[in-house]
């Protein structure tokens, strides 16, 4: 629109010009007029007289026009110069106008051109799928070929020896060849040469003949020596059954001086290497001078076992020398298999079954969570009488509910506070924990006291049950409960449990008094208190669960800021390694596996493996080929980097690797989700991110290796069990793993104690070391593996043992107790 009205003006303004231009040239010719008339004015003057004055105001009027027209010209000249201007403007607009048409043509068949290109994409995309899937398959048959180029490789070194060996015998055809074309030359040249030839193959075959007739006589030579040997083998045996009969019958009083000699020997080294005590010594000793039937009979029955076995016979006796019964009650927050979350809930119930077994009355304390199996609580009741506790300055009723777990008196305390401690659908990890458990040891001391128990032993757990300590001495001492003797064992010192000060009063402790350095003052922190020192200082027995975390935790690096603590506490601080409950943990009677077996016939393994490989969907070709397993939480303490690297390590040295557990911590979790979508579909690996105790035991039953590559480990009771199931531990030597596992290899340690392979830093190449060396002993020496695995099945590692030395123990504390009380 704009560029049209400029061109109209143009036009307007090029037909004034021309107008002007008409009027200039019309000016000019009058001018010349009057510039003729001008010169010639003297000859003329009549003319110029006659000029009538209406042409000059003409002319005048003319040259007025004339100068309007020049100043219009100019303006018009000036507008004419700003017009085109603008037209340049107007042009240059248009030229971009018709630039940006362009680049939108431009842009138009790019997009289309990108159009084209992204469904050419999206074809590459589902092309690449495809590729994915086929690379995957390819990676698996590229792991096939691997296998293939291995054996290949092992063939074509065989080839290679075959063929420098061929090499060598066609040197020495050659070299015959070349014989018997020199003996051809000699036979041709010679008759009496070919006469001599047929005489030696005469003889060559007489000397064949001779040779076979040899070799019968020999063979037949060989057998009678292998008879003989049979047959004196036999009679060593039969000797040695006699020996061992006559040894058996023989009186305790016929025994000569220099057996009771040798047995007194025997507990002298277990003294001197610290493996029993000195009571237990002089107990034994005693035994021996008078030449005690049984601990005679216990040495003869248990000639074949190992030393610790030995112990644990030499120990039982000596416990039952004793005759008195203790009543122990165990204050806890965990017990298998109704309440567990850990290692914790099974300790509490095989100490406690142990300790039943031998006679003691002992019962246990439990929260009363809606989330524990009440399915395996037997004749679970409510008491008609609450107990009230005191809690925030209020008394709050709980209930009591009664049963038995596993044969055990087990007491459930239900507290009917508004925070419902216990009805949150999980046992830990809420934020008012310390609360939560403050109020239950209150809440358990409280029943005992009401229900007028007097127990010799008052055994609590871990930081939840720690305030029983300072709370039975501070509080209920002079209420009238004051018969027993406080036993704390801390399962791990990295949980205590540390809270502010302030949260302290709601169970009733004065804050004032407990909050000191020598008391319950958390190390760390002085505005902080910490059950777990508490309970160290208020205890009169502590324990922890192995004796090498023992050692531990008294150092700098591995006391959880309680090494100063423990250290100056340490007269009443031991460490006992747990034991396992052989009766749950029993692949002789074991419901759960698809084969029972035992250590005698071990072949139940091989179908178990061949059960859980169907189960888990992983190849069965090679019946030979090693099963590594790790059944764990899945956290930092327990080395889930070595845990991650082993999975791969494993399947590179041609082994299958089961993983059973999961994580709290998202970022693990999330880790290892990846990795067990990874090999979702790998024939020799499978990630199970859960706890499903069936297949637990099925693993177990399965598995040849099984790893516990631990940072830390306080005890630890899947090697054991592994143990029992006859898979072989390969861990790091650290707490209650350097305590149950001995290196196969290590040539400082007696042969009858070696059941493992072990490292000790907890990086991939110690590792490496140990992996590897255990498939080595499993693929080169079946035999040596076989016994190996019927070795780690024999051992004991029941709850007697420990339980014996719990028993001493509680038997002490409370006899230093008594004696105090009568002086």
């Amino acid at each position: 629109m704009k560029l049209a009205e400029t061109d109209e003006r143009l036009k307007v303004v090029a037909q004034e010009k021309i107008h002007v231009e008409l009027l200039e040239d019309q000016l000019e010719k009058l001018r010349n007029e009057l510039s003729s008339r001008g010169s010639n004015e003297e000859n003329t003057q009549d003319k110029n007289s006659s000029v009538s004055s209406s042409q000059i105001d003409l002319i005048d009027s003319f040259s007025q026009e004339l100068d309007l027209l020049r100043a219009e010209n100019m303006s018009l000249k000036d507008e004419l110069q700003v017009l085109k201007a603008q037209l340049g403007n107007i042009r240059e607009t248009d030229q971009r106008v018709q630039m940006l048409e362009e680049e939108r043509l431009t842009m138009e068949s790019s997009l289309k051109e990108l159009e084209f290109k992204l469904a050419a994409s999206h074809e590459d995309i589902s092309k690449i799928s495809s590729l994915k899937s086929e690379c995957k398959s390819l990676y698996e048959k590229v792991e096939d070929l691997q296998t293939l180029l291995d054996k290949a490789t092992k063939q074509a070194d065989h080839a290679s020896l075959v063929l420098q060996e061929n090499q060598e015998l066609q040197k020495k055809v050659d070299r015959l060849e070349e014989s018997l074309k020199e003996a051809d030359v000699y036979r041709l040249s010679s008759e009496k040469m070919q006469q001599y030839n047929e005489l030696m193959q005469q003889k060559i075959k007489l000397l064949d003949e001779r040779l076979q007739r040899s070799d019968e006589e020999i063979h037949s030579y060989v057998q009678l020596y292998q008879d003989s040997m049979k047959e004196f083998q036999d009679t060593v045996d039969n000797l040695k059954e006699e020996s061992k009969k006559k040894e058996q019958d023989t009186s305790v009083n016929d025994k000569p001086w220099a057996f009771w000699s040798n047995l007194l020997l025997i507990v002298d080294g277990w003294v001197l290497e610290k493996k029993i005590s000195v009571d237990q010594a002089k107990l034994l000793r005693e035994m021996i001078w008078n030449r005690d039937e049984g601990i005679c009979d216990a040495y003869i029955s248990s000639k074949e076992k190992n030393e610790r076995e030995i112990i644990a016979t030499f120990l039982k006796l000596t416990s039952s020398t004793t005759g008195e019964r203790l009543h122990v009650i165990h204050i806890a927050a965990e017990m298998a298999p109704v309440a567990k979350v850990g290692g914790l809930g099974d300790v509490v119930t095989g100490l406690s079954k142990a300790l039943q077994k031998k006679g003691h009355l002992v019962e246990i304390i439990l929260p009363k969570y809606d989330c524990m199996r009440h399915e395996l609580v037997r004749d679970l009741k409510l008491l008609d009488v609450p107990v009230e506790s005191y809690f925030d300055g209020h008394l709050f009723k709980n209930k009591i509910w009664v049963g038995t777990v596993e044969g055990l008196p087990v007491y459930f305390i239900e507290p009917q506070h508004p925070s419902r401690f216990f009805s949150r659908g999980q046992f830990y990890g809420e934020r008012d924990d310390f609360k939560r458990f403050s109020f239950f040891s209150r809440a358990a001391l409280e029943l005992l006291l009401q229900a007028g128990k007097r127990p010799d032993i008052i055994h609590c757990h871990d930081w939840q049950t720690a305030f029983v300590a300072p709370l039975y001495w501070d509080l209920y001492v002079a209420k009238g409960l004051n018969s027993a003797r406080i036993c704390f064992t801390c399962h791990n010192f990295e949980y205590q449990g540390a809270a502010r000060a302030s949260d302290l009063e709601s169970c009733g402790l004065d804050v004032y008094q407990l909050n000191r350095p020598d008391r319950m003052q958390d190390n760390s922190a002085k505005d902080r208190v910490n059950p777990v020192k508490g309970a160290i200082v208020f205890s009169n027995i502590v324990t922890t669960v192995s004796p090498s975390y023992a050692q531990e935790v008294r150092t700098a690096q591995g006391g959880q800021g309680l090494h100063g603590t423990l250290n100056s506490h340490s007269k009443k601080f031991v460490g006992i390694l747990n034991g396992i409950d052989t009766d749950a943990w029993n692949p002789a009677t074991d419901p759960l596996l698809e084969v029972q077996y035992n250590s005698s016939d071990i072949e139940g393994k091989a179908e178990n493996k061949e059960a859980l490989r169907r189960q888990l969907g992983i190849s069965s070709a090679d019946l030979r080929q090693p099963l590594v397993a790790c059944i764990t939480r899945l956290v930092p303490q327990k080395g889930v980097h070595l845990i991650r690297h082993a999975i791969y390590r494993t399947l590179e040295l041609g082994g299958q690797f089961v993983l059973l557990g999961s994580s709290p911590v998202p970022q693990i979790q999330r880790e290892f989700e990846d990795i067990e979508n990874h090999f979702r579909t790998h024939e020799h690996a499978r990630l199970l991110l859960k706890y499903d105790e069936s297949l637990a035991h099925l693993i177990y039953a399965a598995s040849d290796m099984f790893i516990i590559p631990s940072i830390f480990e306080p005890c630890g009771l899947t090697q054991m069990i592994a143990m029992r199931y006859g898979a072989i531990p390969i861990v790091r030597k650290t707490g209650g793993l350097n305590d149950s596992v001995f290196d196969v290899d290590d040539d400082t340690i007696p042969v009858h104690f070696r059941n493992g392979f072990t490292f000790l830093t907890a990086d991939e190449q110690s590792f490496n070391n140990a992996l590897e060396r255990a498939f080595h002993h499993y693929k080169h020496d079946a035999d040596g593996w076989k016994q190996l695995v019927q070795k780690d099945m024999r051992i004991d590692f029941s709850w007697d043992t420990s339980s014996l030395l719990y028993e001493e123990l509680y038997a002490k504390s409370v006899a230093r107790a008594r004696a105090a009380n009568r002086t």
